[in-house]
């Protein structure tokens, strides 16, 4: 085997571990069952109110595609599964659109931080209808 084909077959199993990382990561509610709490679930969303005290952390966890409604704001510094971090500051009233990802979280601020988490799940189909046309 050369080099090239060796590098990409490297290339090509860390990004089917990196994948597998990311399909794989535990649900908010297994991982954080102390900081995040059901408030509604049906076929189409999933409702959670998650706080962060001062200091407190969250393990990996992976959400489909989600928003988030700051009801206590605060700082939180979030970090993907790529290594991308992000301080955020969060402030009441605000409304977060985030695609499906998987992340960790640490609250850096002085104050308990109180999220409602919305994840949507897949859309049902649409029904079919039929529309009669008829000659008038």
């Amino acid at each position: 085997m050369n080099r090239k084909n060796f590098l990409i077959i490297v290339m090509l199993m860390i990004g089917a571990a990196f994948m597998a990382r990311i399909s794989f990561a535990a649900d908010p509610l297994e991982v954080a069952p102390d900081m995040y709490k059901l408030i509604y679930e049906n076929d189409r969303v999933r409702v959670m109110q998650v706080t962060f005290q001062v200091g407190g952390k969250i393990a990996e966890h992976s959400h489909p595609d989600h928003f988030l409604h700051v009801l206590e704001g605060g700082n939180l510094q979030i970090t993907k599964a790529d290594g991308t971090v992000t301080d955020a500051e969060l402030k009441v009233g605000d409304v977060i659109w985030i695609n499906a990802e998987t992340h960790w979280a640490v609250n850096t601020g002085t104050t308990p931080v109180r999220l409602l988490v919305t994840e949507l799940k897949e859309p049902k189909p649409a029904a079919a209808t039929v529309e009669a046309v008829g000659n008038e």
